[in-house]
Order: C-alpha cells, then structure tokens, then sequence
C-alpha cells in the first residue's frame, strides 16, 4: 500500500502504535464499583440540597476509580487509601493559596517538585504524587464550597468509597486473588510446555513473556501481602512454596524447547490439574498421569512435575525451607528510610521532579498573565501527561489530545440535551463505568471517559453548561504544548536516551549468570538456601548457592520484561527514538534466548549431561561482557567481535549460538 502512495498517505509506524487499542477483558466488579461510588455521593447531594457538595465527592470517588486497579485486597487499602490521604493534603494547600497570585504559582511550583521526586518510588507513591499536585492544582484554580476542611473531607470520602466497595467481599473471598494469580501462574506454565519444541519458535517466546509476567504478577501479589509485617502466615507459605515449586518446571522448558521433539499432551493436562488444585486449596491425594521420561529434558519435567504435586497438595509447609525467588522484603520501616533516602539522593527522581516543576511554573505564569479561561486545566493536563512511569510522554500529550476531543463530543451532547438535577445522576450510571472499561485499552480512551464526566460534574460546580467546551479544549492543548515542549524536547534525555543502557546491564548480569549455573565464582552469590528437587546427575555449580542463583534468575527475567517494555513504548515516539528502540528491541529477544540457553543446558546437565569445562564457561562470559562493553558505549548498533568455539557436543553448544547470533544482530547490516 505505502509502494502505491510514494507521497506518504500511509500513517507512521509509530502513529498506528499510538492509536491502537488495547486488547483486555472487562472487570465487572470495577465497573460496577465506578457506577455507585461515583452516582450515590451526587445522589445524597441532591437530596439534601447540596448538589456541590456531591460533586465533589464525585470528583473524589473518579481518583479511586481511577486508582482501583489492584486484584488483592490488602493492595487496594494501599492503592486507594494512601493516595487519597496526599490528596487531601493537595486540595488543602491549593485552597490556602487560592487568589493569591504569584504565591498560588510558588507554592504550585514546589508541590510538582515534590510530587515529581515522590512518583519515582514506586507505583503507589507515583499515584500518590499524582493526586497530590492534581488536588493542589483544583484547590488554587477553583472557589471551593464550605469550610477549608470540607473540601478534603468531602473528596477524600468519595475516594473511601471506592475502597469501601472494593473490600465488601474480603471477608468471604480473603486470599481468593492471591491463590488465582498462582494458579494462573500454573496454567501460563502449562500453555508453555503446549508450545516446547515447534516451529516457528515466535508462540513459544510469546508464551516464555507471559510466564515472566505471570510469575512476576504472582510474586508481587504475595509478597504484597507482608507489608506491615516480616513474617509468614500459613497460606502466604504455602502459596510462596507453590510458586517456587514451579520453577524447576519453568527452567526445564527451555530444554525441551532445544530438543526439538513437543512434549506429550499428558504433561500440560498435570500442570492445569495441579493449577485448579492451587486455585480450590486442595491438599488430598493427587494421580498424575505422566509418561516415562525417555531423556534428559522428559527427566528434567517429569521430576520438577512430581516435586510440584507434592508441593501443591502438602497441608503445611515449613516456612524455614521457603526462599522468595525475589529477595525477602526488608521490614516496612527499612523500606520507607530506603525509600526516602534514594528520593533524595537519586539523581532520577530530581530531574523528573524538576521538569514537572518547571511545566507546571510555566503554565500558572502563562495563566497568571494572560486571561485563560478555566486556567486550571492547564496545570491538570500537564500533570496527566508528564507520567513517564505510565508511558511516554510525546505519544501521552498526543492522546490526552484526541482523546480530549473525543470526550468533548460526548460533554456537547451532555450538557446540552441533560437537564440538570436527577437527570444527571442518570448520566453518571451510564458515564462513569466507562472509566474502569476503557481505561486498559490505552490513555486516549480513559481521556475520552473521563472528560465529559469531569465536565458534568464541573458544570455543577459553576452552571456554565457548553461554555465548558471550548475553554476546556484550549486549556489542555496548551497543557500538551507546555509538555512537549518544557517536558520532552528541552530535556534531551527524553527523546534522544541511549536506549541501550539498562540493556548493557542486563548483558552483563547474563554473563554473570552463566558463570553462576557453572559455578565459576564471579557468579556466586552468598545468600543460604536450599535447592526445590534434588540433582539425578552431576552436581554443577557446587560453590553457588542454589537459591541466589534462582533470585538471579528471575531477576534478569523481570529486568528484560521491564526492558522489552520499555522499548515497545519507544516504539510509540517519532524518530530517532522509535528508530533507535526498533534498531535495539531484537537484542532484547536475543539476551532473552541466552538465558533460556543457560538455564537449559544447566537443566541438562543436572540430569545427566556431561558438564562443560571451566574454559567453555569462561569464553561464553568474556564474549558476554563484550557486547555489554559494546552496548553500553554506543547509541547505534555497532559491529562485535564473534569467536566463540568448542567441542559441537558440549550442552553449551545451543547457548554459543545463541550468543553468537546476539552478537551478529548487534553488528551493523
């Protein structure tokens, strides 16, 4: 199509990218959530005869809809209710400086910094951030009903809503979320082994990138579970146990995968059996109908599949065996100082605070000297879109655009055909599920969502109906120019970052663990534990505790899922940096399939394979270290050195062509 149209009719790469939806399924219970905690508090409004006072309450349930993401119960108190605390402490300081002038930009100004440096923590503290510079934001743009605390108290509640109706059901589904993820977790691992040994290799290395995320959903569920206290409970032990269990399944599969010969369908019929065992809590007897191992790979899964049956339907679990394959979490007060300190110290956090500061300075001097219509919107549009933890920020400030102007369409015919009063309550029970059912499809769909709910509610606020329209258009493509402009393209970082710097970290962490799953000493890592399954073959790797070299493992997996994420959305900016992330996303694949390559051969050797000599091991590392050399010192793929030799026997023979073929990809054509 584009040979036929030489002059460019064709959309970019990165346009289609941008504008393409999602693909997730629906999560009733939110949307049903969405519907009542935003349609009872404008209700009670209404009823008493405070419709303002509804509204925001409206406003402040729409940020804990926004924040009801989390399928544990113990992470939606964290999700929701911390943010709503920050948010509560935005609203008050914005109302403070409200009609104050150049102290209203000050004090704006100092807030975005904070936010900015406190978004870099982590997930919670990012949204946490948010809400306190947007509350702050609507607090110095807007006159407030009531007494300075009724705001906060008012907005927050709507937020407490949300949570509210998200915990009705702990006490009778409590643990029911974590069990689910592990046994999702068994039946991704299931959907693995379904794929081992066909070609082409792209629906086994789609499968290997669900199991990654699956197992690192999994991890973070549980594990989230400790966070106000260091010990176990008996299901955490058990649900931790059975995570770990599967592992030496997850490690055998690339073995498989290299022999070339599929597994029997038997195989994947246990690991689904043992999933619904995981998911029901069953701890009975268990039969598994599983052919004789004919190899070292069938050996290899028919003895991580039994330890797994013994694991899953164990009644107790000796916590003092179980190793968390993440690390175990220091305590919660260690984490916050930690957290604190790097804050402070981290030269990320105060460049990303410092260019949030500087937008949003910039927008309040814009709106204090020269007449813009609802100016506040300028500031909310800018926080929204300089979120680089939710995306990037060009292809965010070019959807919060469309989707802006999508939404606009639907406020027109809102606010002009509704009357206000009860008819408006309708509105929302049809508006607001909207939110949680478009939001996982992309940020230009949650814009579209969330707009013409803002508008309604606003126009409550200030009975100004279609009015809203135009300003609100205006005002946020002012904000997206603000971002793109002080946000993206003065901070060269942002459009133009080496994009194969976090690679180079994760090639060089390869290097190190292949020397560990050969047991060369560089690799070692000196963390006690023990082993899940114990060798039929050789001992390799004697002087490498087995379960740091687990932790290695899943971190180099979790880092290059973070790293192919970050790429893909690379691909949604314009050139040079989706050309850049294009150039380098196939090395990512390749540094994947090294790691599967030394975790199969490991797997080989543990079951009866001859064990590589210490030269092998070495020469494998030092090539390795040099393309993380090569990586790290370039912006463009740039030509390697390849010379890898030894014996065509040897089980490391799979991960030499492997390394051989990242080092090619890395080379120019």
């Amino acid at each position: 199509m584009s040979r036929e149209f030489p002059i460019g009719l064709t959309p970019p790469d990165w346009l289609v990218r941008n504008l393409q939806p999602q693909q997730a399924p629906l999560n009733w219970p939110a949307i049903a959530r969405a519907a009542i905690a935003m349609a009872l508090p404008f209700t009670i409004g209404l009823a008493v005869g405070q419709p303002a006072y509804g509204a925001l309450a409206s406003m402040g349930a729409l940020s804990g809809v926004i924040g009801d993401t989390a399928d544990a119960y113990r992470m939606r108190i964290l999700n929701i209710a911390i943010p709503q605390l920050f948010g509560a402490i935005g609203v008050t300081l914005g109302s403070a400086v409200y009609g104050h002038g150049w102290y209203a930009v000050a004090a704006l100004t100092g807030i975005a910094l904070v936010s900015g440096m406190i978004s870099t923590i982590g997930a919670v503290a990012s949204v946490s951030g948010l809400l306190l510079l947007l509350n702050s934001v609507i607090g110095a743009g807007l006159p407030l009903p009531g007494a300075w605390w009724l705001a906060p108290a008012l907005m927050s509640g709507g937020g407490l809503l949300v949570l509210l109706l998200a915990l009705l059901a702990w006490p009778l589904r409590s643990g029911v979320p974590e069990r689910s993820a592990v046994a999702n977790t068994y039946r991704t691992v299931a959907d693995l082994l379904a794929t081992c040994g066909d070609d082409p290799a792209a629906g086994y290395d789609a499968a290997r990138q669900a199991v990654t995320q699956s197992l690192n959903q999994s991890y973070d569920l549980v594990l989230a579970r400790r966070a106000r206290h260091h010990g176990r409970s008996p299901e955490l032990t058990r649900l931790l146990a059975q995570l770990n269990a599967i592992t030496p399944v997850v490690e055998a599969a690339p073995a498989v995968h290299q022999s070339g010969r599929p597994l029997p369908p038997q195989i994947r019929e246990a690991v689904r059996h043992l999933a619904h065992a995981v998911e029901t809590g069953y701890t009975g007897p268990i039969a598994l109908d599983l052919p004789t191992p004919t190899g070292e790979t069938t050996r290899a899964v028919d003895h991580a599949l039994r330890h797994a049956a013994e694991v899953v339907t164990a009644p107790d679990v000796d916590p003092r065996g179980i190793d968390d394959r993440l690390g175990r979490p220091a305590a919660l007060r260690i984490r916050t100082a930690r957290a604190a300190r790097n804050v402070l110290l981290s030269s990320g956090s105060w460049r990303y605070g410092l260019r949030l500061a500087v937008c949003v300075g910039l927008a309040q001097i814009l709106v204090s000297t020269v007449p813009v219509a609802r100016s506040y919107w300028v500031a909310l549009t800018i926080t929204f879109v300089m979120k680089p933890d939710f995306g990037s920020v060009f292809s965010r400030a070019l959807l919060r655009a469309l989707g802006t102007v999508a939404g606009l369409v639907i406020a027109a015919a809102v606010l002009s055909v509704v009357p206000r009063g009860w008819w408006e309550v309708l509105v929302l029970l049809v508006l607001a599920p909207l939110i949680p059912a478009l939001t996982p499809r992309g940020y230009g769909y949650q814009t579209m969502a969330i707009t013409p709910v803002i508008l309604l509610l606003s126009d409550v606020l200030n009975h100004q109906g279609t009015a809203l329209l135009l300003p609100r258009l205006v005002d946020s493509l002012i904000g997206c120019g603000i971002a793109l402009v002080a946000g993206y393209l003065l901070w060269p970082e942002s459009w133009h970052t080496r994009v194969g710097d976090r690679l180079a970290e994760a090639v060089a962490d390869t290097a190190a663990y292949v020397e560990s799953a050969f047991g060369t000493s560089e690799g070692a890592v000196g963390v006690t534990g023990s082993e899940v399954g114990k060798p039929e073959g050789p001992v390799v790797g004697a002087g490498v505790d087995p379960a740091a070299r687990a932790r290695m493992r899943r971190r180099l997996y979790r880092d290059l899922s973070v790293i192919r994420t970050e790429f893909q959305r690379a691909l949604t900016e314009p050139p040079p940096t989706g050309r850049l992330a294009a150039g380098w996303l196939p090395l990512v694949v390749a540094v994947e399939r090294i790691v599967d390559a030394t975790t199969a051969a490991r797997v080989r050797v543990k079951h009866g394979a001859p064990a590589p000599s210490a030269a092998e091991v070495t020469q494998v590392a030092r090539q390795l270290r040099e393309l993380s050399e090569g990586v790290r010192e370039s912006e463009v793929l740039v030509e390697v050195r390849t010379d890898l030799t030894g014996p065509a026997e040897s089980v490391l023979e799979p991960l030499r062509q492997e390394v051989a073929a990242a080092r090619a990809i890395a080379s120019p054509h």
